[in-house]
């Protein structure tokens, strides 16, 4: 600190015994007005001075941990790491991106800013709402419980002494329930209380960092959200039924009537989307007439897939190994090459707009991100075929055992697996052996949903992995070979499909009912939808995209 400005009364910094009115930012020194117009007559600088009180604060940049009389004002992209002037001109970053860190931190503060207004916002009044709506059960619960008891003493008047004896057994046994339904409601408050806390710690600590303007506490932060998007069980409890009978002396005890068995169901707690994907949409009709408002050509021999970046940009696969990022105006505005042994095997996009590829040779899924190829998921024993980005962030990979005869789907939240769909209810395999396209997308309401080209049906599977509903082709073509490939989905919940050999698009609701066809196109490969609901069809002969209105924008 400086010795002028470690006390309470602030002097200037260049006489040293007169209160400072106004600071120079260049020279991040404080000044009275009589030294104002000397330190202005160096011409050698462009001085800035402003009045004390306009002065910015100044930036806490941290200190190298190398060089420890120099600050980090830069950031190397490759190691991901602040440093310093010094640490730039090294050989250890020699050819490394390197950034202003305030940059940087502007960036990662947006992000923290963007977590914290989720989490206030969307998650913590979820939970919240859940922690009422147990109480509430619980009150239910009370009344519920307290009309069996009543209904138990009618009877006991009615029956008198002879009876007493198996009413006291039977409210026992109500009360038995009871306490059961309460341990299990109870346990279900205090998990949910404990997330609270814990919420609110994280919310505390989030807003202490975005307040200390600490380069180093930012660039540690690391974001949990999506450990509380997807809610603990729901617990919905049925109260048991009693049903009385008429007074038979021979028969009191059955007579006293029956309960209903204990009945306590769960329901997997909701995955909240991200603020971008929750808004409710509007209604949006299908039109009779389709109509291509715009065709993009991309230069390939033979196009595979497309994915959405924008409403106007969209990356696109073809047979070599070169991704081309091209705009309506089949204008390239970037392109990625892989090796040549390994060009990828299908492409998404990410919520954070990163391109994702599967390389089916070295048997892994890769992200680039500044131009720079990642590998993220590394595979043994199987190869990865087909992948999306799902509403939570995670990836969704079909994929194919080395000797062919097994597939799945994995989820992966970052490199991590967290999910396996590979088996209906009766073990049987949901897809087929065959290394032929799956595509896969993510329905609006977290379905899953697999266009297998082998099997001929598109398999649609529930966000637990089980099975909702196979669809075949329309049920009247039963003559007809249907080749599903590209598969996408829109806000409105509508399944589209890529028959490949009959150049159409088939149109399905979010429970398989065949809705529509979109027709006129040359071998539909690739399909995705943009946030405006436009579709983007790769067709494989004319290696054109060819974007789409199939919705009607009149709400």
């Amino acid at each position: 600190m400086h010795p002028r400005r470690s006390g309470q009364v602030l002097q200037c910094d260049c006489c040293e015994n007169v209160p400072p009115q106004s600071h120079c930012e260049l020279c991040n020194i404080n000044l009275c007005v009589n030294c104002v117009e000397k330190h202005l007559s160096d011409s050698s600088k462009t001085h800035n001075v402003v009045p004390l009180l306009h002065r910015k604060t100044p930036t806490n940049y941290p200190k190298c941990p190398d060089h420890a009389d120099e600050l980090c004002k830069n950031y190397c992209e490759k190691c991901d790491i602040p440093v310093c002037s010094t640490c730039v001109s090294s050989s250890k970053h020699e050819g490394h991106d390197i950034s202003d860190i305030l940059e940087k931190l502007s960036a990662k503060t947006k992000s923290l800013q963007k977590d914290l207004e989720e989490l206030q916002t969307r998650i913590f009044p979820r939970y919240e709402e859940m922690a009422s709506d147990v109480q509430t059960e619980k009150a239910e619960l009370e009344r519920n419980y307290g009309k069996l008891t009543t209904a138990a003493d009618q009877q006991e008047e009615i029956l008198h002494r002879e009876i007493t004896a198996i009413v006291n057994q039977r409210k026992s046994y109500i009360q038995e329930m009871k306490n059961k339904h309460l341990s299990i409601l109870n346990k279900t408050t205090i998990e949910i209380t404990q997330k609270i806390i814990e919420l609110k710690h994280i919310i505390s600590n989030l807003k202490s960092t975005l307040k200390s303007n600490d380069v180093s506490l930012t660039s540690a932060y690391e974001s949990r959200n999506s450990d509380f998007r997807t809610l603990p069980l729901k617990v919905r409890v049925t109260v048991p039924s009693f049903s009385p009978q008429k007074i038979d002396s021979d028969q009191l005890n059955e007579m006293l009537g029956s309960l209903s068995p204990l009945s306590i169901n769960t329901e997997d707690g909701d995955t909240m989307k991200s603020a971008e994907a929750v808004s409710s949409p509007s209604v949006k009709p299908l039109i009779d007439e389709p109509r291509v408002s715009a065709t993009i050509d991309t230069g390939y021999m033979q196009l595979f897939s497309v994915a959405c970046l924008s409403e106007d940009q969209v990356w696109t696969r073809g047979e070599n190994e070169i991704m081309k990022l091209l705009n309506l105006q089949s204008e390239l505005l970037t392109s990625i090459q892989t090796e040549s042994w390994n060009a990828p095997r299908d492409i998404a996009v990410t919520r954070d707009g990163y391109l994702v590829y599967t390389a089916f040779v070295d048997r892994t899924v890769k992200v680039v991100k500044n131009k720079q190829i990642q590998t993220v998921i590394t595979l043994q024993g199987w190869r990865p075929l087909y992948v999306c980005s799902t509403a939570s962030d995670d990836l969704l990979v079909t994929m194919i055992s080395d000797d062919r005869q097994q597939s799945k789907v994995l989820r992966y939240s970052g490199s991590t697996a967290t999910q396996t769909i590979q088996f209906d209810d009766q073990s049987r395999p949901l897809y087929s052996s065959g290394y032929k396209e799956k595509y896969i997308i993510e329905n609006r309401n977290l379905d899953i949903c697999v266009a297998d080209r082998s099997a001929g049906a598109v398999v649609v599977v529930n966000q637990s992995g089980k099975l909702r509903f196979r669809y075949t082709g329309h049920p009247s073509n039963t003559e007809e070979s249907f080749t599903p490939v590209g598969i996408t989905t829109d806000s409105q919940g509508h399944i589209l499909i890529a028959g490949y050999i009959k150049n159409r698009i088939h149109i399905l609701d979010q429970d398989g009912q065949f809705l529509r066809y979109i027709h006129n196109l040359e071998r539909p490969r690739g399909l995705c939808v943009d946030i405006r609901d436009n579709l983007f069809v790769a067709e494989y002969d004319t290696v054109k995209v060819k974007k789409i209105q199939y919705l009607s924008t009149q709400c």
